[in-house]
């Protein structure tokens, strides 16, 4: 096709021949963005795979693993645990408890819903938890570290135990049922395994095998 001489107006062959070329132009930049675009959509999404895949990961690997324990207790004796004879009653407002942290005793009509908590935890809702054969497991905030808390919570089982920071323990930790209980001085001490084991979900508790959850969290809940 020859060109148009200046000043001479193109025919119109040539300006079809020009339409063409300006369509075809205008698909081939249409069809590169389009493959852009795809490649875009392609690695975003290989991205977000790849981050919900080290999530995923990361969870696995940080998330404490619950620890498995028989419930009821065999009548084991362990060394240093404390019980006592706290009566069960329902009732409204403030308890002035016998043992701290409380190990039964009267107690609010909702209970507290097991699980880890970063707060202290009101006791009357707690007790009322003991009364349904959960362990109340207590720490000083100040005498452990983030790792201990972390190596503490790797010990209980996943359900019917509670986990709170508790202000003026007689020790680093304690381990509190329905009357009964016991103090340690570190994370480490094997009586805490043997407790949980003993009495965990025991059956001499006033009200076996009801609900520890369903009622009310208490603040700081975090699991």
């Amino acid at each position: 096709m020859s060109a148009t001489q200046p000043g001479k107006k193109p025919t119109v062959k040539q300006q079809r021949a020009a339409e063409r070329e300006r369509k075809l132009e205008a698909y081939r930049k249409r069809e590169a963005k389009m493959k852009r675009n795809r490649l875009i959509a392609i690695w975003s999404s290989v991205g977000v795979g790849v981050a919900i895949i080290a999530l995923i990961v990361t969870s696995v690997v940080l998330t404490p693993r619950a620890a498995n324990y028989t419930a009821g207790g065999d009548g084991t004796e362990i060394e240093g645990v404390q019980t006592f004879e706290n009566a069960s009653e329902h009732v409204q407002g403030v308890v002035d408890y016998a043992q701290t942290p409380p190990a039964g005793g009267q107690h609010n009509p909702a209970w507290l819903n097991c699980g880890v908590y970063e707060e202290p935890v009101p006791s009357e809702n707690a007790v009322h938890s003991l009364e349904h054969g959960a362990i109340w497991v207590t720490y000083d905030a100040e005498a452990l570290s983030d790792d201990d808390v972390s190596t503490l919570r790797s010990k209980l089982p996943s359900t019917y135990v509670i986990l709170s920071p508790f202000e003026g323990l007689p020790s680093p930790v304690v381990l509190s049922g329905w009357n009964s209980q016991l103090q340690v001085d570190g994370v480490d001490d094997p009586r805490i395994e043997q407790y949980l084991e003993e009495y965990w979900q025991s059956q001499n508790v006033p009200e076996p095998g009801a609900a520890c959850t369903g009622a009310i969290d208490g603040p700081g809940k975090v699991a």
